[in-house]
C-alpha cells in the first residue's frame, strides 16, 4: 500500500467497481429523493382546477397556492447544504422524507386554504432538501468513469415521479367519474391525489437506512477507515484506498465547512463559477417547462380539451420525458454536458416558438383550430423531449460536479435556490399570463431557450471525465 502522502495512481479514476449492482441501488436510493421531487412538484396538476371551485379562488390567488411550495423549496435548498455538512447526508434524507411524509397528509385534509398553503411550504420545504442532497451525494459516491450517468438517477427519478403521479391522477379522476371533486374513499378525489404520496415518502425514509454515508463526510469527521469501507464497496478492490483517501484529505485539508460567505468574491458578490451555477439553474426554469408539469392539464382545458383528455395528455408528456432522460443517460457521458446542452436549447426554440404560434389563433367554438390544436400539442412534446435530453439531466450533473470541493455543498444550495425562485416566478406568473395572452407568454420562453444557447457557448466549462477533487 502507497502511505498517505503518495498521490493515487490513474487506476484509481478509471477502475470500475467491483459491485456495480450495489453502486446503481445506493444511486438509485438517494434519487428516490427526486421522484417525490418530480411526484409532489406535479401532483398538483390533478387538483388545480378542484381546489380553485372547493375555494371559488381566482388565477391570482389560486396561482400563488400552487407556487407557495416552491418558496419552501427555496428555504430547503438553501439550508440543506449546511445541514448535510453538519449532520451527514444520510440524516438529511431522512428529515426529508419525514416532511414529505407530513405534508402529503396534511394536504389531502385540509381544514381550508391557508391549511393547504402550509402543507404544500412543508413539503416544498423536503423538495429542496432532496433538489441538493441527491446529487451532491451521488457524485460524492460514484466512481468518476460512472458519475454521469449516476448522476442522471436524479432527473431519471424527477420524471419517474411526475409521470407516475399523473398515471395515478388519471386513474383516480376515472374512478371518480371523471371529476376532481368527485368522491373517492370518503375524501373528494384531489385530496386523494395529494395523500397518495405518503408510499413514496416513507419508502424514502426505509431506503435511507439502506445506504451508506458519503466516504467525503466521513472523512471530514474524521471517520477515515469507514471512509475507506464505502469506497471499497463503490470503487472496487483494486484501487489503492490510502492513495484515494490522500487524494480527497488533501483537497479538503484547508477547507472550512462551507458556508454563505464561502461564496463571495469576484466583482459581482458572487464567484464567477457561483453566477455560472446559477444562470444555469435559471435558464433551466425561464423556458417554462413546470408549466408542463403543474398547470398541463389546466392549459388543455383552456383551448377546448375535456379534463379526462387533458389528464392523459399530461401523463403522456410524462412518458416523453421519461424517453429524453433515458437519452440524457446513455450520451452524457459519451458526448459531454455541455454538447447536450446546446442540441437541447436549440429544440426548445422550435418546439416553444411552434406553441407560441398556435396559440396565437381565436379558438372556434371553443378550442384551437384543428391544425393549430395538433401543432400545438405535437410542439409540447417536442419541447418536453427537447428538455428531458438535456437541461433536465446536464443541469443536475453539473450542479454537482462543477464546484470545487471547498465551496461544493454551499455553493449547490445557492444554485438550487436560485432555481426554486425561478420556478416560483413562472408558476406564479402564468395563469395570469396566459389570461393576459397565451402565445405571448410562449414567446417570452421561447427568447429564454435562445438566449441559454450563447450562455452554455460563453460560460459554461465541460466538467465529462473529471475527478471532483480537479474542479477549480
Amino acid at each position: 500500500m502507497a502511505s498517505t502522502s503518495q498521490a493515487p495512481s490513474p487506476g484509481a479514476r478509471t477502475a470500475h467497481p467491483d459491485h456495480l449492482g450495489h453502486v446503481i441501488f445506493i444511486a438509485a436510493a438517494a434519487a428516490m429523493g427526486g421522484f417525490l421531487f418530480g411526484y409532489d412538484s406535479s401532483v398538483i396538476n390533478g387538483a388545480v382546477e378542484a381546489i380553485r371551485d372547493r375555494y371559488d379562488v381566482g388565477s391570482a390567488v389560486l396561482a400563488q397556492v400552487i407556487a407557495v411550495a416552491l418558496i419552501g423549496c427555496a428555504i430547503g435548498a438553501a439550508t440543506a447544504g449546511r445541514i448535510a455538512d453538519r449532520i451527514g447526508r444520510i440524516r438529511c434524507m431522512q428529515i426529508a422524507a419525514v416532511l414529505f411524509t407530513v405534508s402529503a397528509v396534511g394536504s389531502a385534509l385540509p381544514f381550508a386554504l391557508w391549511d393547504l398553503a402550509m402543507w404544500r411550504i412543508i413539503g416544498g420545504f423536503a423538495i429542496g432538501m432532496a433538489s441538493v442532497i441527491g446529487p451532491a451525494y451521488i457524485a460524492e459516491v460514484s466512481p468518476p468513469a460512472y458519475r454521469g450517468r449516476l448522476g442522471s438517477f436524479q432527473q431519471a427519478a424527477i420524471v419517474i415521479g411526475i409521470a407516475v403521479s399523473q398515471l395515478v391522477n388519471w386513474g383516480l379522476l376515472n374512478a371518480a367519474g371523471g371529476d376532481q371533486r368527485g368522491e373517492l374513499m370518503g375524501l373528494e378525489a384531489w385530496q386523494v391525489m395529494l395523500g397518495v404520496m405518503v408510499i413514496p415518502a416513507i419508502l424514502y425514509g426505509l431506503l435511507s437506512f439502506a445506504i451508506p454515508e458519503s466516504p467525503r463526510f466521513l472523512l471530514s469527521v474524521g471517520k477515515r477507515e469507514r471512509a475507506k469501507e464505502i469506497l471499497r464497496e463503490v470503487e472496487g478492490k483494486d484501487v489503492d484506498f490510502d492513495a484515494r483517501v490522500a487524494e480527497i484529505e488533501h483537497a479538503m485539508h484547508r477547507e472550512e465547512k462551507s458556508s454563505f460567505k464561502d461564496l463571495l468574491g469576484g466583482s459581482f458578490f458572487f464567484k464567477p463559477i457561483v453566477w455560472i451555477g446559477i444562470g444555469l439553474s435559471v435558464f433551466q426554469q425561464f423556458v417554462g417547462i413546470n408549466v408542463a408539469f403543474y398547470y398541463s392539464s389546466t392549459l388543455w382545458q383552456s383551448v377546448g380539451v375535456d379534463p379526462t383528455q387533458s389528464f392523459f395528455y399530461s401523463f403522456t408528456t410524462s412518458i416523453i420525458n421519461i424517453v429524453g432522460t433515458v437519452i440524457a443517460m446513455i450520451f452524457v457521458d459519451r458526448i459531454g454536458r455541455k454538447p447536450l446542452a446546446l442540441i437541447g436549447s436549440v429544440g426548445m426554440v422550435i418546439g416553444l416558438a411552434l406553441e407560441a404560434w398556435a396559440f396565437s389563433f381565436d379558438l372556434v367554438d371553443g378550442k384551437l383550430p384543428a391544425t393549430q390544436g395538433w401543432v400545438a400539442l405535437i410542439a409540447a412534446h417536442v419541447f418536453v423531449l427537447f428538455f428531458a435530453l438535456s437541461w433536465g439531466v446536464v443541469v443536475w450533473v453539473f450542479l454537482g460536479e462543477m464546484f470545487p470541493n471547498r465551496i461544493r455543498a454551499a455553493a449547490l444550495g445557492v444554485a438550487a435556490s436560485a432555481q426554486w425562485i425561478a420556478n416560483w416566478a413562472i408558476t406564479a406568473s402564468f395563469p395570469s399570463l396566459a389570461d393576459w395572452n397565451l402565445s405571448a407568454t410562449y414567446v417570452i420562453y421561447t427568447i429564454f431557450a435562445a438566449l441559454s444557447i450563447p450562455f452554455v457557448l460563453k460560460f459554461v466549462k465541460e466538467t465529462k471525465g473529471k475527478a471532483l477533487e480537479e474542479m477549480g
